[in-house]
Parts: C-alpha cells; sequence; structure tokens
C-alpha cells in the first residue's frame, strides 16, 4: 500500500512542533516558512540590515532547533522563536557597537516631531508608487533609534499587542506605548503626506529570500547530524 505524503504546510503548529521535537527537518522547515517574515522584521529592526538580519535569522533557527526538544509550551511558538531571535539580534549588536540608551538620546536635543496618524493618498494608480512609498517607509524606519525602531516593527507592522511587545521586550506597558508615540512623531517629518498603504508590506521576507534561508538551515542541520 502506498504512503500519503505528509502535508506540512497544512499541518497545525503543536503537530509540527512534535515532529519537529522528534528530530522531523521537513517539519521543522515549515516552522520556518510560517515564521520567516515576522522574524526576519524583527531582527532587521534590531540590526538595521538585510544580511545582517537574514544570518540573525538563520542563527536563531539553529539554536531553537537545538533547544526545540526541551520546549514545553510555557509560552507560544511564536513567542519562544521571536524571544530567540531578540536575544540573538540585540547579542550581535552589542558585539558591533556600545548601545546609547534613550536618556542620552534625549538629553542630546533629538527632535522629536508630531505625528498625528498615518495620512492617505487617495486611490494609488500603480505598484511602482506603492513599491516607491514602502521604500521611503523603510528607510524612514532604519533611520529610528533602536529602542523606537523595535517597539514600532512589533506593534505597526507585526500587530503584537501592547502587553505582548512589553513581555517581549521585557519593559513595561507604558514604556511601550511611550516609545510608539515618539516612534509615530519621528516618522511625520517625511511621512506625513507619504504613507499610502499601511506598513503590512514592509520587508518583505518570501518566496526566494524566504527558501533560502530555510536551506541554508536545514543543510547546517543535515550537516552536524550524527551517521546512522
Amino acid at each position: 500500500m502506498r504512503q500519503t505524503a505528509t502535508d506540512y504546510a497544512a499541518m497545525k503548529e503543536d503537530g509540527l512542533l512534535l515532529l519537529a521535537q522528534r528530530g522531523d527537518h521537513e517539519a521543522f522547515r515549515a516552522i520556518m516558512q510560517r515564521f520567516n517574515q515576522r522574524l526576519f522584521r524583527v531582527a532587521r529592526a534590531v540590526v538595521s540590515n538585510d544580511d545582517e538580519a537574514e544570518d540573525v535569522l538563520q542563527e536563531s533557527y539553529l539554536k531553537a532547533f537545538a533547544a526545540i526538544a526541551r520546549f514545553r509550551g510555557d509560552s507560544g511558538l511564536a513567542t519562544w522563536l521571536t524571544a530567540t531571535t531578540l536575544y540573538e539580534a540585540r547579542g550581535r549588536l552589542r558585539r558591533r557597537r556600545p548601545t546609547t540608551s534613550l536618556d542620552v538620546m534625549e538629553e542630546s536635543g533629538v527632535r522629536i516631531i508630531p505625528f498625528p496618524g498615518l495620512a492617505e493618498i487617495p486611490d494609488p494608480e500603480a505598484e511602482a508608487l506603492r513599491s516607491e512609498v514602502r521604500g521611503l517607509l523603510e528607510k524612514a524606519i532604519d533611520a529610528l533609534p533602536e529602542d523606537f525602531r523595535i517597539v514600532f516593527m512589533l506593534r505597526e507592522v507585526e500587530g503584537f499587542s501592547v502587553e505582548e511587545t512589553a513581555t517581549q521586550l521585557e519593559i513595561n506597558a507604558q514604556t511601550v506605548r511611550t516609545r510608539l508615540f515618539r516612534a509615530r512623531q519621528c516618522l511625520r517629518q517625511e511621512l506625513a503626506a507619504k504613507l499610502a498603504n499601511g506598513v503590512d508590506g514592509v520587508f518583505p521576507f518570501m518566496g526566494a529570500r524566504c527558501s533560502r534561508i530555510t536551506d541554508r538551515v536545514l543543510a547546517r542541520l543535515s550537516a552536524s547530524a550524527p551517521p546512522d
């Protein structure tokens, strides 16, 4: 009797997790494909560079797979992977340069600009225009101070709640609200008249880029696996 191939893409998260904990690399591939977009954005919010964010994501997945058998589900899988990615990205940033605190930044006289909301461009006529707007937004987000940028990415791009963001970043909820407010203010000057389509399309990580990361991680896992 011919055995039916496993449809990993259609499998629920708990089923994928169980298989991954048993060492199933294809289940882990499906997990990576499911969370690549979110985790890439989180990594990039910290390191502000596409290539380095990919490296962070790759190392985070390798560490997660090495520890996944011990994952007991006290938090959701997405929360656990996000925390792993944040830890890896921040460690890389600490090794690269010292962190400048918000207090130092504010004392240095950085100007905060009012940002009451997202302005609309009526009826965008072409994807070229939408791409241009996304590019402007990505550059503006990159220019935000790190602590503002990661809060903005989690809250506005990935849709984390205030409480989830606070938990991930180990800060209190009011600090999340304050940093998001100030991030919006900082974006106001360049973007008030140009934000047409929201932020859901920024820092895409789909298609070939998504496949590249999953293939690299699985190749490294296979290379390090003990022989049967």
